[in-house]
């Protein structure tokens, strides 16, 4: 049980006269969760097909929006010593990568929110936050399928590997296989599980927290705040698994890199500890940007699906 909070009663206070005949009122101790928590009967029923329209939407705007800075970050992570970056082409590979993440974010947002649901009505209210890690890291499993060819793809024409999408598939499967399309899966699922773990939990928790002291529901400038901060942090946390899982993807068929320790190894002998720490400044100014945009437009379009289903038309989505 989390810590005692005192609360006066004023109501039905034992009566206890002094030499004065003054009172005074009893103080009664109140337990508090130490975790926001949530009661699952507040969370309005959210299926996969919903899940899917809500997550494509924010997904593909977030990704439409903010490419040019994704494509600074890889290729800052992707030189090696004091090299320059190139800044054409920075919608390179972006049409290819709408391609990947438009069912990947429906997929993600699909599973996460009747998996999110389904845990909080099985889990004690002050274990929210562990239903928030679970349903993350199982959406992020699930859309990891998509996600990492999607990635693989776009890192390699970001890095001016390839001229355009279809080649990139067609020359990649055809120099190293098919598993050539999931290079650096493991070290993907290394960054990302924790990311989409971390990054909902916060952002989930914060929203309660903020919805109990506020005592309303939020609106959309406050849900897009609470998610930039909650995306920004998370990017600067994960940042070194982004740099090796960026070096692993865009390496081909050279294989510098053996694996993910192997390539951890690498990077600090050669380059120094401060190279895993490559592109921190693109990756928190785009993903806190992106964090903004993509949980405001997935509350605005829940809010709006929900609020059009015939079996709950007036209601309201949080």
């Amino acid at each position: 049980m989390g810590p005692f909070a005192l609360a006066l009663d004023t109501k039905n206070s034992f009566a206890a006269s002094d030499a004065s005949g003054r009172k005074m009122d009893n103080l009664q101790m109140v337990p508090k969760n130490f975790f926001a928590s949530v009661n699952s009967g507040e969370e309005k029923p959210f299926d996969f097909l919903q899940g899917v329209i809500a997550g494509g939407t924010a997904g593909v705007v977030v990704e439409t929006t903010l490419y040019p800075i994704d494509t600074i970050k890889t290729r800052l992570q992707e030189t090696r010593g004091g090299g320059q970056i190139a800044l054409k082409g920075l919608y390179s590979g972006l049409a290819g990568n709408l391609a990947g993440v438009l069912p990947a974010s429906a997929i993600f947002v699909g599973v996460y929110e009747p998996a999110k649901q389904k845990l909080l009505k099985m889990l004690p209210e002050n274990l929210s936050a562990v239903a928030h890690l679970t349903a993350g890291a199982l959406g992020g499993i699930a859309a990891s399928f998509v996600r990492v060819p999607t990635e693989v793809i776009k890192q390699r024409m970001q890095t001016r590997q390839f001229a355009s999408a279809p080649d990139a598939v067609r020359l990649i499967v055809s120099k190293e296989g098919f598993k050539g399309l999931y290079a650096g899966y493991g070290s993907f699922l290394l960054r990302d599980l924790p990311f989409d773990a971390i990054q909902f939990c916060i952002y989930e928790q914060l929203r309660i927290g903020y919805k109990l002291a506020a005592k309303r529901d939020l609106n959309d400038p406050e849900n897009a705040v609470i998610g930039a901060f909650a995306g920004a942090l998370t990017g600067a946390i994960t940042t070194p698994l982004d740099v090796i899982k960026t070096r692993l993807m865009v390496q081909g068929s050279a294989n510098q890199y053996k694996g993910i320790v192997d390539c951890v190894r690498t990077i600090v002998a050669e380059e120094g500890a401060p190279a895993l720490l490559k592109g921190i400044g693109p990756r928190v100014l785009w993903i806190g940007i992106g964090g903004s945009i993509f949980f405001g437009v997935l509350e605005r379009t829940k809010r709006y699906l929900a609020q059009n289903r015939p079996d709950n038309a007036a209601s309201k989505q949080d």
